[in-house]
């Protein structure tokens, strides 16, 4: 991997990672585009970079983050189920990202979901407060992002909503629960890959990990502030359409011939 190659990853991560348009999905595309999805370090960097977006969450609302014990609490709830679901399945899931047509397929899905989201939601009531159990639902939610190509950030916020949270407001909480949940699987990440032999923190590694988390930080600020304005103001439907071009995009360049496939 070349440091261009590492900035346009993160530069897909950043965009990607809190819109609901899955950021594991695109930088899967990315990375067998560019040629480099083989690569075992491209694995471990895609993840990885994902510290790089936990920071833009912890800088934009970090005064969210110094309110009481009860927000802790609550976000420990809606984790639970990631970490139980992604420790149990963790070779499945991995399988899962070896395969381009998944993403494709779950992008047309999702999209079509999105089309739906805004109406289905628009006369529901609204509630003031999570509980804990509305937390732990949301995490169930979640989880449904292991498959790529369905977007943690939609699925979580999808999540909020249907527990009776703004469109805002299920954003952010998808945004705070980012940040427990991309620590560990960043961590456990770079521990297996280290584990491995994969990952031997040498200067050339080193510079492309500290690249990636740099370019991801500063383009996340900037995606989640473009987001919950666009979001509030017109909710879902756009990114349900980028999603369906997107993925049949792909769906026709892989029944083409293109070899977008990871080896």
């Amino acid at each position: 991997m070349t440091i261009l190659q590492a900035i346009i990853l993160a530069i897909i991560e950043g965009i990607t990672e809190y819109l609901p348009i899955s950021s594991t999905g695109h930088m899967i595309i990315g990375a067998s585009l560019m040629g480099i999805s083989n690569q075992d370090f491209t694995k471990i960097f895609e993840v990885n970079i994902q510290f790089g977006a936990i920071l833009a969450v912890l800088v934009l609302y970090w005064r969210r983050f110094l309110q009481s014990f009860d927000f802790y609490l609550k976000l420990l709830a809606a984790f639970v189920p990631a970490a139980i679901i992604g420790f149990l399945l963790n070779d499945f899931i991995d399988s899962l990202l070896e395969s381009v047509a998944t993403v494709a397929v779950m992008l047309v899905l999702g999209g079509i979901i999105l089309l739906f989201v805004d109406s289905y939601f628009e006369k529901r009531p609204v509630k003031a407060n999570l509980d804990y159990f509305g937390a732990v639902k949301i995490g169930l939610f979640q989880c449904l992002a292991m498959v790529p190509g369905v977007s943690r950030s939609a699925a979580s916020i999808i999540g909020g909503m249907s527990q009776g949270l703004t469109r805002k407001d299920a954003a952010e909480f998808s945004f705070f629960l980012a940040v427990p949940t991309m620590f560990a699987a960043s961590a456990y990440k770079l521990l297996k890959g280290y584990k491995a032999g994969t990952l031997s923190f040498d200067s050339a590694q080193l510079n492309l990990l500290l690249v990636g988390n740099a370019v991801a930080f500063v383009v996340a600020i900037i995606a989640i502030k473009f987001f919950i304005n666009f979001l509030t103001k017109y909710g879902f439907r756009v990114f349900g359409y980028y999603r369906i071009v997107a993925g049949l995009l792909i769906l026709g360049l892989l029944a083409a011939g293109v070899k977008l496939e990871i080896v």
